[in-house]
């Protein structure tokens, strides 16, 4: 009997020191905001098709701000159209409630509806030494559906200042499309920059496009508080601009520069009512 004590003892204690040993989980990595992914083109919402819409409109009393929301629209087009299931699947992730998986890895598993179509995602957070590392996978059943594939991954610094996304093109071309960087002070995110990376387009040729990009950021300025620096292939050019746009975000009212399609460096400007106006 004792020796059976006995052992009910060690079993007990060994019991305990193995729950004891067992890792706690811990808080989950803090996602990045919403904004590291999405610029604000709020300002320049063109009715124009702008995908062709790079060069100066003519005899256009707003061209000067037409001309702005044409060039900043070629990146809008590529987030609301192309890439509008995974952006709209991280929003949808942050209000989620992620599981522990493994060491330091937590994942956010949920569906998302875009355009009346329902998609599965799964988004995982490996907490590093520095840093986080996310992968979002996306699935489609039904009708065109395609089997998980990593839509886009990325990294984000342990204390939310920076980090960086690569998004894939599709479940067709499982492809680096898009590289965006962002930084953060305090609960602002100050700089996001998107970056076209793709080298071959649906065609399978060289993409013209390549290494064009737009950075977005807020500033002090009580004059200017937004602005866009962009480098983008021009195609009635047929070689790359590089365009300065800011703006008040407040009353509407900006100036853009572009020396290959103004054919100087001057600024031209628009009024509270998107009308051409001499710079001040």
């Amino acid at each position: 009997m004792k020796r059976i004590i006995s052992l009910l003892l060690i079993t007990v204690i060994l019991t305990t020191l193995t729950t004891g040993c067992k890792k706690k989980p811990g808080e989950p990595p803090v996602l990045p905001p919403e904004e590291s992914i999405t610029i604000d083109f709020s300002n320049f919402e063109s009715g124009k098709k702008s995908a062709d819409f790079t060069s100066l409109p003519k005899g256009v009393e707003n061209s000067n701000w037409e001309f702005a929301a044409g060039v900043a629209s070629v990146f809008r087009t590529l987030i609301v159209t192309t890439l509008a299931v995974p952006v709209a699947a991280f929003k949808v992730a942050i209000d989620q409630t992620p599981v522990y998986l493994e060491e330091k890895m937590w994942q956010w598993s949920f569906n998302v509806t875009v355009l009346s179509v329902t998609y599965k995602a799964r988004l995982t957070g490996q907490i590093g030494a520095t840093d986080v590392e996310w992968k979002m996978y996306i699935t489609k059943e039904g009708t065109g559906g395609f089997a998980e594939f990593l839509w886009f991954s990325g990294k984000s610094q342990l204390d939310g200042s920076s980090g960086q996304w690569i998004l894939n093109h599709s479940s067709t071309y499982q492809e680096p499309v898009l590289q965006i960087d962002w930084t953060k002070s305090s609960n602002s995110v100050w700089t996001v920059k998107y970056t076209y990376i793709r080298d071959k387009n649906d065609n399978r040729v060289t993409d013209p496009y390549k290494t064009s990009y737009v950075e977005y950021g807020k500033t002090s300025s009580t004059t200017y508080d937004g602005y866009y620096t962009i480098k983008l292939y021009l195609q009635v050019l047929q070689a790359f601009g590089n365009i300065n746009v800011e703006w008040n975000t407040t009353s509407h009212n900006g100036r853009v520069k572009c020396p290959e399609v103004y054919g100087n460096s001057n600024w031209y400007c628009w009024n509270s009512n998107l009308v051409n106006i001499v710079c001040p």
